[in-house]
């Protein structure tokens, strides 16, 4: 049977990187072939690198500057991402984006390394995975005006209303679903979930955050969990376990050129 794939996840962080071997062993016995890793600064950007050449064919990177670490980027740091973005093991730009709920960096400091960022994934024509918390006005702006519509976004760990799902699908791009929509006061995010296009949908676990029921509040978070969230919304959309995986794998292989 075609195993799950987690569509994001930390394994660099702490808690997860230093069990590494273990974490990915526990994937493998729930079902979970695969799992996309991201790095959040240049240190996490070259372990998630190193993870994925470890274990060829089961890790996958991703990498870019968070909007948390906006504030200590310089202009040749990110000329230093830009540079580890044509390694082969990295599938995808990203996570990168807008966080306005935290505001750890300044807003303008925000958006200048946001488009700085995307002005040089553009060229390589990798899929993007975006971060946007209580900024989407902003996010959609500076996405079109460095040319993003249409082109492979998704916006992760996506919490938003059916109205801002709605706005995101206008320009082509799609959302991703964590642990969170398992979660009882998640109603609205679940019904979302349920009515999403199929040939769209890809979950993942955003570890060692989320925990997902039944499983929630342990940390870390970790890969083999996104089979809890699996079921609950196979369950939740009335189809099989077993189509569910089917389908999120092929749309998250294809999505990521995996």
């Amino acid at each position: 049977m075609t195993g799950l794939i987690d569509s994001h996840a930390h394994l660099s962080f702490e808690g997860l990187y230093d069990q590494v071997d273990d974490v990915l062993n526990r994937a493998k016995e729930a079902g979970v072939d695969k799992v996309l890793t991201i790095g959040t600064d240049l240190q996490h950007a070259l372990r998630t690198v190193g993870l994925a050449r470890q274990y060829a064919g089961q890790v996958f990177a991703a990498a870019a500057f968070h909007p948390h670490e906006a504030g200590s980027v310089s202009e040749e740091d990110i000329r230093a991402m830009a540079e580890l973005w044509t390694d082969p093991s990295i599938v995808a730009t990203g996570e990168m984006g807008l966080d306005y709920h935290y505001d750890f960096a300044d807003r303008e400091v925000q958006r200048s390394v946001f488009s700085a960022q995307l002005a040089l994934a553009k060229p390589l024509g990798k899929p993007l995975i975006v971060h946007c918390r209580e900024a989407l006005g902003d996010v959609i702006a500076i996405l079109i005006d460095q040319g993003f519509a249409y082109q492979p976004v998704v916006f992760h760990c996506f919490t938003g209303t059916g109205e801002e799902a709605a706005r995101i699908a206008e320009h082509g791009w799609r959302i991703s679903f964590t642990g969170i929509v398992t979660f009882k006061k998640s109603t609205w995010l679940a019904e979302i979930a349920q009515r999403y296009p199929a040939d769209e949908l890809m979950i993942e676990t955003d570890s060692p955050y989320l925990s997902p029921v039944p499983v929630r509040g342990k940390h870390p978070n970790e890969p083999a969990h996104v089979a809890h969230t699996a079921r609950f919304l196979a369950e939740l959309r009335g189809i099989t376990y077993e189509a569910f995986v089917e389908q999120t794998h092929r749309n998250t292989e294809q999505f990521f050129g995996m």
